[in-house]
């Protein structure tokens, strides 16, 4: 590391301001500030001086995302192999390897052409490269079918950057999460490679070479679609026999997104979010105390059996997990005050529950619950700081 740090400081002045390849300050900052810590600091006034820096920040996040991507690559082999029946055949290496060369070039592409852009829009306005898509470029392919095709991944990565970042100003004046806009413009412009019916298994080409009986559809659309095979008089036992088991959902045995499906790996990063003091746990909290309670009321109300189903089953279906942990406690996109994160997190948790329940045509309701909350986190923030200076200007009368 010396070295390279002494190679950095000798070809440091070619790429400062009025050196032979000045006009490249931005992309040698940003090389050089990923792999050392600045050694800009405050040296007076009223500063909080901390020992880590949002580089440092993005990569504990990309840390506490390793889990879920490293099961996510095992288990993109294990649902292709186990979709011919070959999943006694074949050792634990062989499924991840399969996993792993499947998984990475959507990796690749996401930061290939998320940087791309952060680069060149850094350029052009002589600004620093930002740090966020650390996270964003590896978000993005987390929550993403492993089928989908790269180029479908390009045009969702280049529509989070432009339209979700740069054109609000870059990282920390985004309104809404980046990743889930890349997902949401896949839903959106490619239904079909994102519905969670039949589209999830990693080569699986019209059905070829697939045992019968696999069907590769996710537990939500199971759920969202079940009521339909056994007609009216189904019941919530029936549903759950067609689901996969509880064991098997926690710990992501299943088809869906490429890290979504372990909630065992989830818990491992929220474990390190939490520790290193990065996420925030009232989010993570409120989202599943608001999720369970209205999990619980649709019990109460039921009036068919996806309303029957235990409230717990909304955290191990879909990307409830993976949103609350990873997507929910964004720290720019969602609430910023101490009581705006139990009310962002209790309304985020209902919200998913509500989509998923009440809207047939869309199974999953994480993404379309952040993204509604992250439009209205500024507002909650807002009336709760309002009301912070309305109790103290009554406390500061009654005083006088």
């Amino acid at each position: 590391m010396k070295a390279l740090r002494r190679y950095l400081d000798k070809i440091k002045p070619t790429f400062s301001k009025g050196g032979k390849l000045g006009m490249f300050h931005s992309t040698f900052d940003a090389f050089e500030s990923f792999m050392f810590v600045p050694n800009t600091v405050t040296h007076k006034g009223s500063h909080i001086r901390d020992g880590i820096d949002l580089k440092r920040t993005m990569s504990v996040v990309v840390l506490a995302l390793m889990p879920a991507l490293l099961f996510g690559m095992w288990n993109t082999g294990y649902q292709h192999f186990m979709s011919m029946g070959l999943t006694e055949q074949v050792s634990f290496w062989q499924t991840f390897w399969f996993g792993f060369w499947k998984v990475l070039p959507i990796v690749i592409v996401s930061y290939v052409v998320g940087l791309g852009i952060e680069f060149a829009f850094a350029q052009s306005r002589g600004h620093e490269v930002n740090e966020g898509f650390l996270v964003t470029g590896m978000l993005i392919p987390l929550i993403m079918p492993v089928d989908v095709p790269l180029w479908i991944v390009a045009l969702a990565t280049a529509f989070a950057v432009i339209i979700g970042k740069e054109v609000f100003g870059g990282t920390g004046m985004n309104v809404w999460n980046p990743a889930l806009l890349a997902r949401a413009f896949v839903f959106f412009a490619y239904p079909s490679h994102i519905s969670g019916d039949k589209v999830w298994i990693a080569s699986m080409i019209k059905g070829e070479g697939i045992i019968d009986g696999f069907s590769g559809a996710t537990p939500l659309a199971i759920a969202a679609n079940g009521t339909g095979e056994t007609g009216a008089n189904m019941t919530v036992e029936a549903l759950q026999q067609q689901m996969p088991s509880v064991y098997d959902m926690f710990m992501g045995f299943i088809p869906g997104s490429i890290g979504e499906t372990s909630k065992l790996a989830i818990l491992l990063g929220a474990a390190i979010l939490l520790i290193t003091g990065i996420g925030s746990w009232r989010i993570m909290l409120a989202t599943v105390v608001g999720g369970l309670g209205m999990g619980y009321l649709c019990n109460f109300l039921a009036v068919n059996p996806y309303m029957e189903l235990p409230a717990y089953y909304h955290l191990l279906m879909g990307g409830f997990a993976f949103g609350a942990v990873f997507m929910a406690t964004d720290p720019v996109s969602a609430s910023q005050t101490n009581t705006g994160k139990w009310i962002y997190g209790l309304l985020l948790g209902i919200m998913i529950v509500i989509i998923r329940i009440f809207n047939p045509a869309y199974p999953e309701g994480v993404m379309l619950a952040i993204l509604l909350m992250n439009t209205f986190a500024p507002l909650i923030d807002y009336y709760v700081v309002g009301a912070n200076i309305n109790r103290r200007l009554k406390r500061t009368k009654v005083q006088a």
